[in-house]
């Protein structure tokens, strides 16, 4: 059954020296429930993100679909494993990550709290995955601009630093970092609130829109 995974290392534009990341990088696996497929039509009609009324900030994000089985695979054969990308709203819940633990997945594991889409972009749609301009507005205000040419850690090597530690398998989702400007990097802190609204997006993936509702 295809999973879920992220890797937990955001883009580099706020650290700009490489040799301050881990060398070793943080891995989850959130339910797929986690998941939430929207349609061709995002762009015209908001969906609702169900959240409960806490610390939830977004965070948007480049993902990966894997096409074919990868297991061990080189860095620079990486890429033929990917059958395409798409946008995800990767949103967390902060309050269950700093005050219950402190694992990552238990913001990140909530229904709803990953909408991917609006569809996938095959590999030969995407010339370069590594520079695709990304955007993300809350209520009309622009929060983060950005592009996935900051990530520290390039689609071809996140695919195969994964295969080291599991088989991936076709269908498999791995979402990446994001761009600065999470609501909780803010000064003050920004969280998401019912009835805010989010329309987000990715150079050749595709918009999307949710709205909040606290449940």
């Amino acid at each position: 059954m295809p999973h879920a995974t992220y890797l937990q290392v955001d883009r580099g534009a706020d650290l700009r020296d490489i040799s301050q990341y881990p060398a070793e990088k943080e891995i989850l696996f959130p339910p797929l429930t986690a998941l939430q497929v929207v349609s061709r039509r995002v762009h015209d009609k908001a969906l609702i993100l169900e959240v409960r009324p806490t610390c939830n900030t977004h965070s948007h994000t480049i993902s990966e679909v894997i096409g074919k089985r990868a297991d061990y695979v080189e860095e620079k054969e990486a890429l033929d494993y990917v059958l395409g990308y798409a946008l995800c709203n990767d949103v967390s819940e902060r309050e269950y990550q700093a005050e219950r633990g402190g694992q990552w997945m238990k913001g990140k594991s909530a229904p709803t709290f990953g909408p991917l889409g609006p569809w996938i972009a095959t590999r030969d749609e995407i010339a370069d995955p590594q520079n695709l301009d990304m955007f993300l507005d809350v209520n009309g205000e622009r929060c983060q601009t950005g592009s996935t040419k900051t990530m520290i850690f390039g689609v071809a090597h996140i695919v195969s630093y994964l295969s080291q530690f599991m088989v991936l398998e076709p269908g498999d989702v791995i979402t990446t970092g994001t761009p600065p400007g999470v609501g909780l990097g803010m000064k003050p802190p920004r969280f998401l609130k019912a009835g805010d609204t989010m329309h987000l997006g990715v150079a050749g993936l595709g918009e999307q829109k949710q709205t909040v509702v606290a449940r």
